[in-house]
């Protein structure tokens, strides 16, 4: 059998383009890290090469790439999100300008592979069903070529364990790992269905366990994030697994605290909530969207429907797991009132970190399909904004049902009220009223990065830094503190987020004051009547 040739690979994760409600700079700051997540994908591609291959892996967002990196390096590896895009093609030309040869992969190039032709080679879809046919290619001197894996055809189980030892945890508020792939919804704006399919696929129990073995041996200890799509969505085999990560977390005197991605049905589960609340588990993403179950059944999220929302998140605070959730501004079915439903719900609710973002049309999606179909769909809607990267200043690329200055407004009325500071206290108060933390572990691991600061010199940094949130935030800490000592801990980090939150949501506002001001430069005389289409078309 041929034995591959050393090579020195080169891995290159690229910065994101710009602040997001997603990359907590001042957070980061706050806790003495550099980002909050470690490149995952990167990392277990790594895993996939060949044990003669030598890899270094460079994430930009934290570390300098150098002159000697490239020139030791035979092939570089690079690719990401959407968010990503304009350093992954500034990365390709800087290589290609330095004679060494680049490989791209990842969600956006898969989805969007035509904006990548300058990489000497694409490695598009999961990485698993296609690395050998590259790595073949390249021993055989090839030097460019496009590997194209079967959709949704990669088989997880035989996904190796990321080379963990690439990273420099200390750089990291948490790392990641990954149980399964896919989701059994079909929203429409979404493109996980479109990149891994709608069947979830889960790696064996035994995988995780030599994962989370690896991580501890290695001495990590803290937040750990499953990555999953929707991490409830094989519930069939999730029910074999949590039993035994919940035993496997005790008699390892809980390493780690995990958090992860699920749909709002889990609050129907009172099962799956105690066991994940029982394998310490202490957070939730919900895509929530929009509290209007019209506009959920017209983006076809009808799991979120035919329920008192609330009520659901509240069964996930009662099962000790606090919940970030996303909405979305600018659907087809949205009402004039919107903006005051949106915060109704939001502080009903009781969810602190409400990540509220304009409604941007995917490449590969159904909505940008519908979009194209209907001649709504704006050119380059495939090319990724340099500012306001996640849907916050950039988003609407298309053209709206309602006008773009009432969606605008709308966002803008939604962003005002919910990161003010005494509407965020207010909520991070009322949560920990509602937060059940008896089954989780009260205090951190020995070793969590997040105890390396106390809860009051924390708090004082964060009130130092926006010393208008002073008052709310202090008095959240001191009602959550006479409360309960488990609950100051999880008050700490919403307070903690804020740092970011806060100054970040402001500046959304201030960006989308200027694009209100850009629609007004351009709107004629007011004293001109015109029908709706007409608004619409100038918006």
């Amino acid at each position: 059998m041929n034995v591959p040739s050393p090579c020195n690979v080169l891995m290159l994760y690229p910065l994101f383009s710009a602040e997001s409600f997603w990359s907590f700079g001042e957070s980061c700051k706050v806790m003495g890290v550099k980002r909050p997540a470690a490149p995952l994908g990167l990392i277990t591609v790594a895993a996939m090469l060949p044990e003669s291959w030598t890899v270094r892996l460079i994430d930009c967002n934290t570390a300098p790439l150098g002159d000697d990196d490239l020139a030791w390096a035979d092939v570089v590896f690079t690719g990401g999100m959407m968010p990503q895009q304009a350093d992954t093609l500034r990365l390709i030309e800087m290589c290609r300008a330095a004679g060494k040869p680049v490989v791209v992969g990842g969600p956006d190039p898969t989805s969007s592979p035509h904006l990548y032709e300058r990489a000497d080679f694409r490695v598009l879809g999961e990485a698993e069903s296609v690395i050998d046919e590259f790595i073949a290619a390249w021993e055989s001197g090839a030097r460019s070529g496009t590997f194209t894996a079967p959709k949704f055809q990669a088989d997880v189980t035989k996904t190796p364990v990321p080379r963990f030892d690439l990273l420099k945890f200390e750089d990291y508020l948490y790392l990641g790992v990954q149980y399964s792939r896919g989701c059994p919804f079909t929203c429409e704006f979404c493109d996980i269905i479109e990149l891994y399919g709608r069947v979830p696929r889960t790696k064996t129990v035994e995988q995780m366990f030599v994962e989370l073995e690896t991580l501890y041996r290695m001495g990590y200890r803290g937040h750990l994030d499953f990555v999953d799509d929707n991490f409830i969505g094989n519930k069939k085999s999730l029910r074999q697994f949590l039993p035994r990560l919940a035993e496997w977390q005790r008699t390892h005197g809980y390493p780690f605290e995990f958090s992860t991605e699920a749909s709002v049905n889990l609050a129907d589960d009172p099962e799956l909530l105690e066991l994940m609340g029982a394998a310490n588990f202490f957070g939730i993403f919900v895509g929530i969207e929009s509290p209007d179950p019209a506009t959920l059944v017209a983006m076809r999220k009808k799991q979120n429907t035919r329920r008192n929302i609330a009520e659901s998140i509240h069964k996930i605070y009662a099962a000790g797991m606090l919940v970030t959730a996303g909405f979305i501004v600018g659907f087809d079915n949205e009402k004039v009132s919107m903006a005051e439903a949106m915060i109704e719900f939001i502080e009903e609710a009781a969810i602190p970190v409400a990540m509220v973002g304009l409604l941007y049309a995917l490449p590969n999606t159904q909505l940008t399909r519908r979009l194209e179909r209907e001649g709504r769909l704006h050119p380059g809607h495939d090319v990724a904004p340099t500012i306001g990267a996640d849907q916050c200043t950039a988003g609407i690329n298309f053209d709206p049902v309602r006008p773009l200055r009432d969606i605008l407004l709308d966002y803008r009325r939604v962003l005002e009220h919910t990161y003010s500071p005494a509407a965020y206290a207010g909520r991070v108060d009322r949560l920990m009223t509602l937060l059940d933390r008896s089954r989780q572990r009260p205090e951190l691991a020995e070793g969590d990065i997040r105890a390396r600061l106390g809860a009051m010199e924390t708090v004082h940094k964060v009130v130092s830094a926006l010393p208008e949130a002073r008052g709310p935030l202090w008095q959240t800490f001191m009602n959550c503190a006479k409360r309960d000592t488990s609950s100051a801990r999880i008050a700490v980090q919403m307070i903690a987020a804020y740092a970011h939150l806060g100054p970040f949501s402001r500046k959304v506002i201030a960006a989308i004051d200027e694009r209100l001001a850009a629609l007004d430069e351009h709107m004629p005389n007011p004293v001109v009547e015109m029908d709706a289409t007409e608004i619409r078309h100038l918006a």
